[in-house]
């Protein structure tokens, strides 16, 4: 579904007031945040939620500035939701993923203030990113030179930022430390399973090289020894060139390539296309910028052991 430019509204907002726990993970929806009786933590998109859910489990009230099926990338906030920010214990974002929640969160009073990206480290990406690909992306597109945000496809990274995530919390709420360093313990202890997981599942594989619609997947790429080959750049709804379209034709020739990904928050028309002419299939590859009826599962981890299945299936795993 294309969700470009969609707007939250205030009445979306109001609609909810408190989330439990599981509820998040299953819809990440939006809800009123702050002046309950917990840790308000007002979240950007729904890996930061999954995070604060995950790591505050009862002591937390987590509200999640991006609606279920809503493209992230392009969320503009309202000014109640730039109002409510005020009234939260704490946000956790990742910047420059969403420009208009940065310039909010600058301006806001929020004591705690907690940063995604600054909690472990981030590269730049290109249209191919991983194996040997990363140092022959020539593409001039501006958006490109920038960081790769998506650093919650990496298992590992997303390890590192729940580290940081639950010290962030025993700080800022100190009666409940214990319970936070006990529940990001177990969430990175599941993280690093996950790892595992991939590492295992994608060792013995027919062709290492998968394409994708949109460049979301570098740091798993390069985790796991994969070349990610992506039509578009890290904007999910750039158009690629013709140029770029027949060059993708011809690797996927010469690398074995059998599937082109898409995923289900924009549009599978580019993918549907290339894959026709090629003579290739089409699957998910989810990007888990957001849980909504469409995805294949309920949560982050099960999301990412569906799009390990289907890395598998692609790649022609042993």
């Amino acid at each position: 579904m294309n969700v470009r430019r969609q707007h939250i509204s205030g009445i979306a907002l109001t609609a909810v007031t408190a989330l439990g726990l599981g509820t998040l993970s299953a819809c990440s929806g939006a809800s009123a945040a702050g002046n309950t009786d917990k840790f308000d933590v007002v979240a950007s998109f729904y890996p930061m939620a999954f995070l604060a859910e995950q790591i505050g489990g009862d002591h937390v009230n987590v509200s999640s500035l991006t609606e279920p099926g809503q493209e992230p990338h392009d969320l503009e906030i309202s000014a109640k939701q730039t109002a409510q920010l005020q009234e939260s214990d704490a946000v956790l974002y990742l910047k420059n993923l969403q420009p208009s929640v940065d310039d909010a969160v600058a301006q806001s009073e929020v004591k705690t203030k907690i940063d995604a990206a600054s909690l472990t480290t981030l590269e730049k990406h290109g249209n191919e990113v991983g194996g040997h690909a990363a140092e022959h992306d020539d593409h001039a597109n501006e958006e490109l030179a920038g960081l790769d945000p998506h650093i919650w496809l990496d298992p590992v990274r997303y390890a590192q930022v729940a580290e940081g995530v639950g010290k962030a919390f025993e700080k800022a709420d100190p009666d409940h430390a214990a319970d936070y360093k006990k529940n990001t313990t177990a969430l990175v202890k599941k993280l690093d399973g996950l790892n595992t997981q991939f590492e295992n599942g994608l060792k013995n594989t027919r062709t290492k090289v998968f394409i994708t619609t949109h460049a979301a997947f570098g740091y798993l790429a390069e985790r796991y020894g994969l070349t990610e080959e992506a039509i578009n750049g890290l904007d999910p709804e750039s158009e690629p060139s013709a140029n770029r379209v027949k060059d993708l034709e011809k690797m996927a020739e010469a690398d074995g390539v059998t599937t082109v990904f898409y995923e289900t928050l924009v549009s599978d028309k580019t993918a549907k296309t290339i894959a026709s002419d090629a003579n290739l299939k089409t699957d998910v590859l989810d990007p888990i910028e957001g849980i909504t009826a469409k995805s294949k599962g309920e949560d982050y981890f099960q999301v990412m052991e569906s799009n390990l299945k289907a890395l598998q299936s692609a790649l022609g795993a042993k």
